[in-house]
C-alpha cells in the first residue's frame, strides 16, 4: 500500500509500504477514505518531535472504511463507517475509566521511552514518534487500528466525511480547550492562534457559553476566518505595540477571564521575547518557543484559567511562574481525551451547532502530501486546512 513517510525534517515522501495487518484480536484494518494535515505534524516535519525514525508512517487524523476485523472486536461491522480518535486507548485502565483517555497506561508499547522524559507515559498516539508508542499513522491507504472495541465511532447516515473527519482531533482539542476554562455565561475568553484548533477553541467557547471571544494570529486569512466564520473579535499582534495592554482596555481594564494558548512550541510573536526564544532554539539552548504561553499567562485575567491545546515537547525558559501564582491562576492542558467528546460532538453536528468544514481550503490526493506539507507550513495560497483522499 501506499502511505506518506517521514524522512528527516522538511522531508516527506510517499512511498510503497507493508499493508495493514491485524496483529492483535481487538484490532481493526481500516480503508482510509480521508485524512489530514494538523499543525501538530508540522511539529515533525520541522523536526521538533524526538524518536522519529526514516520511514515512519505520519497522520492521525483519518477515518474510513472497516475491511478487517479481529476476533475480539463485537461493536463493528465490515463496511462501517468510522471516525478514529487520534489518542490510542485500552478502555480498561484506571485513567480510561476516569474518562482521561490520553492517559491511559496500556496503550504505549514504549512507555519505559516517555518515562525516561517525563516521568509517566502518556497513551499511544497514531504517527507521532516513537515516545508515542511508534504506531503507524493514517496518512495512508489503509491504517492498523489497536484497541478498535473502545476507539472508534460510528458514522451516522447523511453525514459527508469532510463534515466528521475533524473529530479525529482538532474538534474535540478545540472543544476541551474551551471546557478546560470552565467558561460561565457573560466570559471573555482570547485566544492565541486562528489556525484550525483555534477556530474550533473559539466556536467551542460560544457554545459553552461565552459572551465574548478576542482571536489573536498575524496570517490574514486566518484572521478573517475567526471574525467571519468564528465570529470573534479579532487583533494582528504584529499591529500592537503592547498586547497586553491592548487586551487590558478591550476588557474594560480587568483582562480576559480565560486565556487559550492554541498555538504551542513553534510559537511567534514581536518583541524581546520572540527574539529570546529563536535566538536559544537556535543555539540548541531550548528546544520549545514559548513566547505565546507567557503573553497568555500575563494577560489573563485574575483568577482566570490558562488552557494550552498547543502541543509543548520539552522544557520551557523564561515561564513566569510568579505571575501565575500572584494572580491566582489555574492552568489547564494536555492531549485531547478525545473519546470523551466524541458522541456528543457528533450530535453536535448531525443538529447543526456546527459545521466543522468550514476550517478546509483544500483537498488533494495522498501522492500530492508531500507539496501540502510545504503549502501548509509556508501558509502559501491562503492554505488554512488540507483534506487528504488517499
Amino acid at each position: 500500500m501506499k502511505a506518506l513517510c517521514w524522512y528527516g525534517k522538511n522531508d516527506v515522501q510517499v512511498s510503497t509500504v507493508p499493508d495493514s495487518t491485524i496483529l492483535n484480536p481487538r484490532d481493526a484494518i481500516i480503508k482510509v477514505t480521508s485524512t489530514a494535515i494538523c499543525g501538530s505534524d508540522l511539529h515533525l516535519y520541522n523536526g521538533f518531535i524526538p524518536s522519529m525514525e526514516k520511514g515512519d508512517i505520519l497522520g492521525h487524523e483519518f477515518m474510513g472504511e472497516v475491511v478487517a476485523l479481529g476476533s475480539a472486536v463485537k461493536n463493528l461491522s465490515i463496511g462501517d463507517r468510522v471516525v478514529v480518535p487520534f489518542g490510542i486507548a485500552c478502555g480498561n485502565c484506571y485513567y480510561c475509566q476516569h474518562d482521561q483517555w490520553a492517559l491511559c497506561d496500556n496503550s504505549n508499547p514504549n512507555a519505559l521511552m516517555a518515562e525516561e522524559l517525563y516521568g509517566y507515559a502518556p497513551s499511544g498516539l497514531y504517527g507521532y514518534s516513537h515516545l508515542y508508542g511508534g504506531y503507524a499513522g493514517g496518512q495512508a491507504e489503509y491504517a492498523r487500528v489497536p484497541f478498535a472495541d473502545i476507539g472508534p465511532i460510528k458514522v451516522p447516515e447523511g453525514l459527508t466525511d469532510d463534515q466528521v473527519l475533524f473529530l479525529t482531533d482538532i474538534f474535540p482539542t478545540g472543544y476541551q480547550a474551551a471546557d478546560n476554562c470552565g467558561i460561565k455565561p457573560g466570559d471573555t475568553v482570547a485566544v492565541w492562534g486562528c489556525g484550525p484548533v483555534g477556530q474550533f477553541a473559539i466556536q467551542s467557547a460560544y457554545l459553552l457559553g461565552a459572551e465574548r471571544v478576542i482571536a489573536m494570529d498575524h496570517i490574514a486569512e486566518r484572521l478573517a476566518m475567526a471574525r467571519d466564520k468564528s465570529h470573534a473579535d479579532i487583533v494582528n499582534y504584529e499591529e500592537q505595540d503592547n498586547l497586553f495592554e491592548t487586551l487590558k482596555e478591550m476588557t474594560g481594564g480587568r483582562g480576559p477571564d480565560h486565556c487559550i494558548d492554541a498555538v504551542g512550541l513553534e510559537a511567534h510573536g514581536t518583541g524581546l521575547g520572540n527574539i529570546y526564544d529563536k535566538t536559544k532554539e537556535l543555539a540548541r539552548l531550548a528546544s520549545d518557543r514559548s513566547n505565546v504561553l507567557r503573553q497568555a499567562i500575563q494577560c489573563c485575567g485574575k483568577g482566570g484559567t490558562v488552557s494550552i491545546p498547543g502541543v509543548y515537547g520539552g522544557f520551557l525558559d523564561k515561564f513566569p511562574m510568579g505571575v501565575a501564582f500572584a494572580k491566582g491562576l489555574t492552568l489547564k492542558m494536555g492531549q485531547t481525551h478525545t473519546q470523551k467528546y466524541l458522541a456528543p460532538l457528533m450530535e453536535r453536528i448531525q443538529k447543526g451547532d456546527i459545521d466543522p468544514t468550514f476550517v478546509i481550503s483544500h483537498h488533494m490526493t495522498l501522492d500530492e502530501a508531500p507539496a501540502g506539507y510545504k503549502m501548509f507550513k509556508e501558509k502559501t495560497d491562503s492554505c488554512t486546512k488540507i483534506v487528504l483522499k488517499p
